[in-house]
């Protein structure tokens, strides 16, 4: 065959033709064309290297335009799996756009395969799905996602073993009426409540106590103290359960109180210096009474002179509370001891006094959010005094350290600076969506599902990984909340990243703007623009009543019998819709949002202008806000910031800073985060 014969069409062009040269002169040419070869490959790597990841905040044309003609075979699956993770697409359209895309060995190859299998089941087509649940479990028989393949295949016990804590075999948990797994792996899974209860009541078989122990732990997990105290039968808990059951009971009667603080007076003087111990011990010092009090005395010497201890004897005035701040400001114990001497001075407008104490710990200190706080007070008291300069630097700094929330409105406000312009809203959609942000797990498989849009595979990776133990510390929490508002659990999910913020060091300015982000979600735009167009009333309040009523759960119900997402008493609902309305009919979002709108419009109308009163109404009733508008407390117009912590429900008093901080931070995030924290 001659040197010059046809060669691949994909060859180097300068190696097309080649004449009859001698031996060395075609080594030459040919390693010229091979080394053109190389530099052109290297060339083409290159720019894939260079190319943006694909996310979620990609556009359906760059996802169609790499799924089609990327060099990358990665960057190809990415943009299938991102295309098919979009919503509204059938079965038929997800099997299209996955197909082939199994390949490999990294975890996205096991969920291609995964969600391969449960398109063909969804279109009927069995054997199909068999052939592929059978190829993702001999592929990958350690990948989560192979725990859908054991369920779907029928291999139970194997699945309860090897995945204990993934949903798949809490679902099968259920099924099998296994509520010693369900105490021990998931008790929160839906459904398993009423199997632990039944198992405590009306065990099948007599339990151990080791049994017992267990469901007792489950039962706690979901908030029910007294009859996971039943389901012990007189036997002693364990230093563990000792902890959360004496911290259940301390939400219950007066005597269900008096049981907690005896159970957790004796953990901690049998443990004092174990974690649970102190944690034992910060419980009891923050329960009120003279009772509480005498109950510290009788810990030992190392918890008495303990943070929590040494803070409540300081609040109670036994103590100077100067030592204290000094010796632990980074401990939350002294975080709420500032605070709350703080207030006391600030409500009796001792300035000075109120101005030491928020003195005492350095801001940077603190929490991005106490710090918001403590920086807005000493700049109210900077003004009061006459010194405006500090007071607009104060403000100043507060803002650049927490963008968002209800003391960066009262600092805007106070500046008489602008709402920043909203952003222009994509068309056709109702209310722009949070921009997208990397995971940042320090887990490249977490980190990679989640890039791809594999929000539920994530987090399904997660649980397996944490074996359905409880997040530790602020940065799991921010974790774990993060995933699980992704899935659509906003009501465990947005209680720990509102618990996390309050713990997470400071950062700057940009990232706090991302984690307000993160915990102010726009669920239900569909019912709640309506009912604002209806009603009139602003959809950003609609948010956030709802995000502190519900946190976006419809179906939720308050102790007292309050209902959905706007949380209805029935009663009210009934003479805001001139019918009756049952409490089912009250789990509706778009009925519940149009009825709460409309009791928000009445208020508004009550009190015209005045945004404390309207929220403070909503939540304790206006005519209990008429008897707070005396000359004995702040003027509401004058003296909004101290009117409302002058609020005698101390829930109420609360409810008010974090709706309007909601509604503040629900206007604020449509602008451009460049105009609140421009770069430096």
């Amino acid at each position: 065959m001659a040197w010059g014969g046809d060669l691949p069409k994909n060859a180097n062009t300068c190696c097309t033709a080649l004449p009859q040269l001698r031996p060395s002169a075609v080594l030459l040419i040919g390693a010229t064309c091979l080394g053109s070869g190389i530099a052109l490959a290297a060339a083409r790597q290159a720019l894939v290297r260079l190319a943006p990841p694909l996310n979620p905040a990609s556009s359906t044309a760059a996802l169609q335009a790499a799924r089609w003609h990327s060099l990358d075979p990665e960057r190809r699956r990415d943009a299938a799996l991102l295309l098919s993770a979009q919503p509204g697409l059938t079965a038929k359209e997800r099997q299209q756009l996955l197909q082939g895309q199994g390949w490999g060995h990294g975890p996205l190859a096991a969920v291609v395969l995964k969600q391969s299998a449960q398109s063909a089941a969804a279109l009927g087509q069995q054997q199909r799905a068999q052939g592929l649940w059978q190829t993702l479990l001999r592929r990958f028989p350690q990948e989560p996602a192979s725990a859908d393949a054991l369920y779907a295949l029928g291999q139970r016990q194997l699945l309860l073993r090897r995945f204990p804590a993934h949903p798949a075999a809490l679902a099968a948990a259920l099924e099998a009426g296994d509520s010693l797994h369900l105490a021990r792996w998931g008790a929160r899974w839906p459904g398993a409540e009423a199997l632990l209860l039944r198992s405590c009541q009306k065990p099948k078989q007599p339990l151990t106590p080791e049994q017992r122990q267990q469901l007792a732990s489950g039962l706690l997990q979901l908030g029910q103290g007294e009859p996971a105290e039943r389901c012990l039968a007189g036997e002693p808990p364990s230093p563990e359960l000792a902890l959360s059951l004496g911290r259940s009971l301390l939400r219950g009667s007066s005597a269900d109180q008096a049981r907690g603080q005896q159970l957790l007076l004796k953990l901690a003087v049998q443990q004092p210096s174990s974690p649970l111990g102190t944690e034992a011990t910060a419980l009891l010092a923050e329960e009120p009474g003279a009772e509480a009090l005498k109950l510290l005395e009788q810990l030992p010497a190392s918890l008495r002179n303990g943070p929590a201890v040494q803070a409540r004897l300081a609040l109670e005035q036994r103590i100077p509370w100067q030592p204290v701040l000094q010796h632990w400001p980074e401990e939350p114990s002294s975080w709420e001891l500032q605070w709350q001497l703080a207030r006391k001075a600030l409500l009796q407008r001792r300035w000075a006094e109120a101005d030491q104490i928020l003195g005492a710990i350095s801001s940077s200190k603190l929490p991005a959010v106490l710090a918001a706080r403590q920086l807005f007070w000493q700049g109210y008291i900077a003004q009061k005094q006459g010194q405006s300069s500090r007071a607009k630097e104060l403000w100043q700094t507060l803002l650049r350290i927490q963008p968002v929330g209800y003391y960066s409105w009262r600092a805007m406000m106070r500046l008489e600076q602008p709402l920043p312009a909203a952003a222009p809203l994509a068309t056709g959609s109702l209310q722009p969506e949070l921009t997208w942000q990397p995971l940042g797990s320090g887990n490249p498989r977490l980190d990679e599902l989640w890039r791809t849009g594999q929000a539920l595979e994530a987090w399904e990776s997660w649980r397996h990984q944490r074996g359905g133990r409880p997040p530790q510390g602020p940065t799991q929490l921010l974790l774990e909340g993060r995933l699980r508002t992704s899935i659509g659990d906003d009501w465990t999910g947005l209680g720990q990243l509102e618990f996390a913020n309050l713990r997470l060091p400071q950062t700057d300015c940009r990232q706090q703007w991302q984690r307000a982000q993160q915990q102010h979600p726009r669920r239900f735009q569909a019912e709640l623009s309506q009912a604002s167009r209806e009603e009139g009333v602003d959809q950003e309040l609609l948010w956030a009543v709802a995000r502190q009523e519900s946190r976006f759960s419809p179906g939720v119900s308050s102790p007292v019998g309050a209902v959905g997402l706007l949380q209805l008493m029935p009663e009210t609902a009934a003479e805001l819709a001139s019918r009756g309305v049952s409490s089912e009919e009250l789990q509706n979002p778009a009925l519940n949002a149009r009825l709460g709108a409309r009791y928000l419009q009445r208020l508004q109308q009550l009190w015209p202008n005045q945004p404390f009163l309207t929220v403070a109404s909503y939540n304790a009733g206006p005519g209990a806000v008429a008897s707070w508008l005396t000359p004995a407390l702040p003027d509401p117009k004058q003296e909004p910031e101290l009117w409302s912590e002058a609020i005698p429900y101390p829930e109420t008093r609360l409810y008010v800073k974090k709706v309007l901080g909601n509604l503040w931070s629900y206007q604020l995030l449509q602008g451009d985060p460049a105009q609140i924290c421009p770069r430096n």
